[in-house]
């Protein structure tokens, strides 16, 4: 899942900054993605900023579903398009 907000696309792992994904991100922030060749992604540590990466989920998706399947908050990336 994705919140797609101007030329910004947000991500949230699962589990939070325990991801092997989001770990992988850490030290090279280079990442596939399938509508488009490459992109930077930003990772996302600030508890403000994670919060509103958050609330953008919950929007789209509901409450409910932001709770059950990203139980951990600490971390979000931030991917320029």
């Amino acid at each position: 899942m994705f919140v797609h907000e101007g030329n910004t696309l947000y991500l949230l792992p699962v589990p939070g900054s325990v991801t092997n994904w989001y770990k992988n991100l850490l030290p090279n922030s280079t990442l596939k993605i399938s509508i488009s060749n490459s992109a930077r992604g930003q990772p996302i540590a600030d508890s403000g900023k994670v919060n509103y990466v958050v609330r953008k989920f919950k929007s789209k998706y509901g409450n409910r579903d932001a709770k059950k399947y990203y139980p951990k908050k600490d971390a979000a990336v931030e991917v320029l398009l």
